[in-house]
C-alpha cells in the first residue's frame, strides 16, 4: 500500500470516529482548577464581562499595529482510538514580528510602547525572539500593578492557543504576552513567556488524556442513553387530548420554535412536555433538557416525570439543583476556606468526587448530591453546578436560565446556540420574577451597612460610601418636596438619565474598589453585608447597561421603610428572549395562561411563537363551582360584617361534609381578621383550623401539610394567602382536599409599580387596569382554585367569594371548565354544597351497583 493510500485510510478511520468538542476555556477551567472557594475574593465575580471589559478589549487591539491580527478563531484536533477531541476558541490576538518589549515601560498604559517582562519560563536572547507571540488580554477593575504573575488559567489558556500556533504553522518556539488592564485608569501589565514547540506539545498531549476519560465515558453514555430512548415508550395510557399536546410539543422542538401550552390540571402536561423532549434528544435535536419553575414542589414534579421514565428504562442523567442556602451543610453558607472545610481545598478534590457522581447516579437530588458531598468533604453547591454539565437534563429555579445575576454561565456564556430545550412549568409566574430578575434596586440603609461593616479598615472606600450616601441623601429630598406621585401614602419620583449619571457613576467606582478590597493580599473578612451591597452594586450597574423603554426610573420609600432608588422593568419579554435565543427551544406550559395576548406580550418577542389550549379531560358532574354575590373584597366595604358573612361561608362549607378544605385570602391582615371571627362564632363547632404564617420555611410548610395527610375525623379548614406557597403547586388528591373557598378576586395591592404599570398599558394603547391588576388577579384565583380537583376520580367544592366575579370583565378570564359555574347567597349556599355531595354519593352507590365481582380488585 502507499504512502498516500495509508494517509487516505487512516483520514477515513479518523472521520468515522465520533468528535468531542472542548473550548479551550472550559477545558483549562475544568481541568486545571485547584485550591479553596472563597466567595468573598475568588468567588467575587469579575467585571470583565461586562461592557467595559469588551470596550477596553477592542481599544487594546485597534492600538496594536498592522502585526497584530485580533479574535483569532482556531482549533486542534487531538486522535484516540475510539474518538478525536476538538478543542477550539480564540486568541484575543497574534503578534507576528513583534520587536521585543522593554522592561522600563512597564504600568504605563497601552496606548504607549509599555511592556513588563516576568517570570520567562526561558532565557532568551534579544536578537532571538519567537516570530509569532499570542496575546491574552483580562480586565478586570483591580490595580494591576501589584499583580506579581499572571493568574494559571488564564495563562493556561493562552498555552493552549500557542500549542495550536505551533502545530498549524510548524513553529519551533512561540511566545506569550499576559495582558492585564485597569478598567477604572486604563493601566496596563504585562506579562511575557517563550515556549519550545515541544514542551506545549507534552503539556497540551497530557491534557488531553486527562480530558480523554471524561470524553469517553460521555460518548459511552450517549450511545446507551440513545439506545434507551429508542425503545422508549409513552409510560401512561393516553389521556383525552394528551395525544395532540404531545405532538405539538414534538413539532415544535423539530421546528425550533415557541410554545405556549394551556393545560388545566389532569391532561398530564408535564409527562406531555417531557416525553417528546426526550425522543428529540434521542434523534440528535437538542443537547439537553432545562426543566424550570419557580416553586420547588413543581420541581419535585418534574424530577418525578424523568424519574417514571428512568423506570421504564431510560438510561438518562437528572438532577435537580439546590440553591445555595439550603444545601449547605453549614449552619451558615459563608463560603471561605477558613470557616467551611468543605470550602477548603474543594477544587483540589472536586474532580473525583464528581466523575464518582455521575458514574454512578442517573437521578441527583440535593440528598444525593449531600452524601458525595459529606464523603468527599466538598461543596454540595459547587458540586452541583460542576454535575449538570454532564446531565441530560437540569431541572432548576427559573433564576438559572433568565437571572443576569445566577444564570449559569458554563451554559449560556458568550451568547450562541447551547442547543437546549427549555420546558418553563407554571409560565404565569415567569411575568413577575422576570420582571424582578431584570430590575434592580439602590438601598439607602444599604450604603449605611456597608459603611458600619467596613469599618475603618478602608478610608479610601468609606470616603466612596460617603459620597453615595449624599447622592442619595439629595434624591431622598427632591422626592419628599416634589413628588411625581403617591402609593399607599408612600411618595415616589421618577428620575431623569441626568439624575442617575452621578449615582451610576459613583457606584460603578465603588464597585472596583469593593472587589479589589475583597481580593487584595492581606485584604479584611468578606463580612456579609459588605459582600451583598457589593452584588447590589454589580446589579444596579448591570441593569443600567440594558435600560430601554421598557424600564423606568424612579426613587422612594419602600413598604419596609427604606430608601430606594429602583430601575424597574415594566416588559421583560425583550430579556427573557434573548435568555432563550440560544437553545433549540423553548415550551412555556401552566394550568392557567388567560388572556393568552397577556402572556404572549410579556414574555416574547417571537411573533411566531404558537400556543395551544387543551379542554380539562374532567367530569364537571364531580366538582360545584360556586359564586358568592353578598361578598365584596373592595377595601372600602372591608369590616366586621364581611368578615361575619365570609366566616359563615367557610363554615357552612366545611360543615357539608367532613374532610379537609383550604380557605385562601388576598392578605395575611385579612386571614387573622376572618380566622378571629371564625373562632369567635365557631370555636366549639366540629370545625378545626391551622393557619399559615408569615416566612414559613420548607420544614414550616411540611408540618402544615402533614395535616391533610390524614383522613380527617372532622372537618379541617386550612386559612392561608392567596398567591403564597399553598396556593399553587400542592398536589391533595382524593380525601386530602375536597374543597376551597377563594375569598377575593386576587387584585394586587396598589404600590408605585402596580402604578407604574398600569399607566405604561395605558400608554400602549392596553387596558392599565387589566394588566396592572386584574389579569395577574385572575390568575391566582384559578391557581387556587385548581388545587381542589387533581385527579379523576376527585370530588370537591370551589366557592368563590367576591361580587366583582359576576362581571363580564371578570367571567371573560374564567378557564373554559368554569363554563357550568353558580350564583349564590349566605342563604342558599349551605343548601346547595349539601345537595352536590348527597348527588356525588348517588354516583358512587350506582356505579358500585353496575361494577361486577370480576372487575373489583
Amino acid at each position: 500500500m502507499s504512502g498516500q493510500q495509508k494517509r487516505k485510510e487512516a483520514a477515513e478511520k479518523r472521520a468515522a470516529k465520533p468528535v468531542s468538542r472542548i473550548s479551550v476555556r472550559t477545558l483549562v477551567e475544568f481541568l486545571l482548577r485547584s485550591g479553596d472557594i472563597d466567595r468573598g475574593r475568588t468567588g467575587v465575580r469579575d467585571m470583565e464581562a461586562a461592557r467595559e471589559g469588551a470596550r477596553i478589549h477592542r481599544k487594546i487591539q485597534k492600538s496594536e499595529g498592522p502585526e497584530y491580527s485580533a479574535e483569532v478563531s482556531l482549533s486542534i484536533e487531538t486522535e484516540f482510538d475510539d474518538l478525536v477531541i476538538r478543542t477550539e476558541g480564540r486568541a484575543d490576538g497574534v503578534i507576528r514580528h513583534m520587536p521585543a518589549a522593554s522592561d522600563e515601560d512597564a504600568g504605563e498604559t497601552f496606548e504607549q510602547e509599555a511592556g513588563k517582562t516576568s517570570g520567562q519560563e526561558a532565557v532568551q536572547d534579544p536578537g532571538d525572539d519567537p516570530e509569532v507571540t499570542v496575546d491574552e488580554i483580562k480586565s478586570m477593575y483591580q490595580d494591576v500593578g501589584t499583580l506579581k504573575e499572571p493568574h494559571p488559567l488564564h495563562l493556561a489558556q493562552a498555552k493552549c492557543y500557542a500549542h495550536i500556533l505551533c502545530h498549524d504553522e510548524d513553529l519551533s518556539r512561540i511566545g506569550v504576552r499576559m495582558t492585564y488592564v485597569c478598567l477604572e485608569n486604563e493601566q496596563v501589565q504585562y506579562f511575557h513567556y517563550t515556549y519550545d514547540a515541544s514542551e506545549l506539545e507534552e503539556w497540551f498531549g497530557d491534557l488531553m488524556r486527562e480530558w480523554h476519560r471524561w470524553a469517553a465515558f460521555e460518548l459511552r453514555h450517549r450511545e446507551e442513553r440513545n439506545a434507551s430512548i429508542e425503545r422508549l415508550t409513552f409510560p401512561f395510557p393516553w389521556r383525552k387530548g394528551q395525544q395532540g399536546l404531545t405532538a405539538a410539543v414534538y413539532r415544535t422542538i423539530c421546528d425550533e420554535g415557541q410554545l405556549f401550552l394551556m393545560a388545566p390540571t389532569g391532561v398530564g402536561k408535564t409527562m406531555s412536555c417531557v416525553y417528546p423532549s426526550v425522543r428529540a434528544l434521542g434523534e440528535g435535536r437538542a443537547e439537553r433538557i432545562f426543566y424550570l419553575t419557580a416553586k420547588n414542589e413543581t420541581l419535585r414534579v418534574g424530577m418525578e416525570a424523568f424519574s417514571i421514565l428512568d423506570r421504564g428504562g431510560l438510561d438518562f442523567r437528572t438532577i435537580r439543583l439546590t440553591s445555595r442556602d439550603k444545601i449547605c451543610p453549614m449552619s451558615e453558607a459563608v463560603c471561605s476556606p477558613d470557616s467551611c472545610p468543605f470550602a477548603k481545598g474543594h477544587f483540589d478534590r472536586v474532580g473525583d468526587a464528581l466523575f464518582d457522581l455521575i458514574r454512578s447516579e442517573r437521578l441527583i437530588d440535593r440528598e444525593t448530591l449531600l452524601r458525595y458531598a459529606e464523603e468527599r468533604t466538598v461543596c454540595p453547591f459547587e458540586l452541583g453546578l460542576d454535575a449538570a454539565v454532564w446531565c441530560d437534563a437540569v431541572c432548576c429555579d427559573y433564576n438559572y436560565v433568565f437571572d443576569p445575576n445566577a444564570r449559569l454561565q458554563r451554559f449560556f456564556a458568550g451568547g450562541g446556540r447551547n442547543g437546549c430545550i427549555f420546558l418553563i412549568d407554571e409560565t404565569h409566574n415567569l411575568v413577575e420574577r422576570g420582571r424582578d430578575m431584570y430590575s434592580a434596586s439602590l438601598v439607602k440603609e444599604h450604603v449605611l451597612s456597608a459603611k458600619r461593616a467596613l469599618s475603618d479598615r478602608d478610608p479610601r472606600i468609606k470616603k466612596q460610601l460617603g459620597r453615595l450616601n449624599r447622592i442619595l441623601l439629595a434624591l431622598k429630598k427632591d422626592t419628599e418636596e416634589s413628588p411625581s406621585g403617591q402609593s399607599a401614602g408612600r411618595a415616589f419620583r421618577f428620575l431623569s438619565s441626568s439624575e442617575m449619571q452621578p449615582l451610576l457613576r459613583e457606584s460603578l467606582h465603588l464597585a472596583g474598589s469593593l472587589q479589589e478590597y475583597f481580593r487584595k493580599d492581606g485584604g479584611g473578612p468578606a463580612e456579609e453585608d459588605l459582600l451583598n451591597f457589593y452584588f447590589e452594586l454589580l446589579q444596579l450597574n448591570g441593569t443600567a447597561d440594558g435600560l430601554d423603554e421598557h424600564y423606568v426610573t424612579y426613587a422612594g420609600e419602600t413598604e419596609e421603610g427604606t430608601f430606594a432608588v429602583r430601575l424597574f422593568c415594566t416588559n421583560p419579554a425583550g430579556r427573557l428572549t434573548e435568555a432563550l435565543s440560544g437553545g433549540t427551544a423553548s415550551i412555556l406550559f401552566s394550568a392557567t395562561l388567560l388572556p393568552i395576548d397577556y402572556y404572549r406580550q410579556l414574555l416574547t418577542e417571537r411573533e411566531e411563537a404558537k400556543a395551544v389550549y387543551a379542554e380539562s379531560p374532567f367530569d364537571t358532574g364531580r366538582r360545584l363551582l360556586l359564586i358568592g354575590t353578598d361578598v365584596t373584597t373592595r377595601y372600602a366595604a372591608r369590616g366586621r360584617e364581611m368578615n361575619v358573612r365570609t366566616a359563615r361561608y367557610l363554615y357552612e362549607t366545611a360543615s357539608a361534609r367532613t374532610g379537609n378544605y383550604l380557605a385562601f385570602f388576598p392578605s395575611y391582615k385579612m386571614m387573622r381578621d376572618v380566622l378571629a371571627v371564625f373562632r369567635e362564632l365557631y370555636g366549639d363547632a366540629d370545625v378545626n383550623y391551622v393557619a399559615q404564617s408569615a416566612g414559613m420555611r420548607d420544614d414550616d410548610r411540611e408540618i402544615f401539610m402533614e395535616n391533610f395527610y390524614e383522613n380527617p375525623r372532622t372537618s379541617l379548614i386550612g386559612f392561608v394567602v392567596l398567591g403564597g406557597m399553598f396556593a399553587e403547586g400542592i398536589d391533595l388528591t382524593g380525601e386530602r382536599l375536597i374543597g376551597a373557598v377563594v375569598v377575593g378576586a386576587g387584585i394586587p395591592q396598589v404600590s408605585a409599580e402596580r402604578e407604574i404599570l398600569k399607566k405604561a398599558a395605558d400608554d400602549a394603547g392596553l387596558s392599565g387596569f387589566d394588566y396592572a391588576y386584574r389579569f395577574p388577579g385572575m390568575n391566582k384565583v384559578a391557581q387556587a382554585a385548581g388545587r381542589v380537583i387533581r385527579t379523576a376520580k376527585d370530588a370537591g367544592v370551589i366557592v368563590l367569594l367576591d361580587d366583582r366575579l359576576t362581571g363580564a370583565g371578570y367571567r371573560r378570564l374564567f378557564p373554559r371548565e368554569w363554563r357550568d359555574f353558580e350564583m349564590c347567597t349566605l342563604a342558599d349556599a349551605g343548601r346547595r354544597i349539601r345537595q352536590f355531595w348527597e348527588t356525588q354519593d348517588m354516583r358512587a352507590e350506582c356505579s358500585q351497583d353496575e361494577t361486577s365481582p370480576d372487575e373489583v380488585h
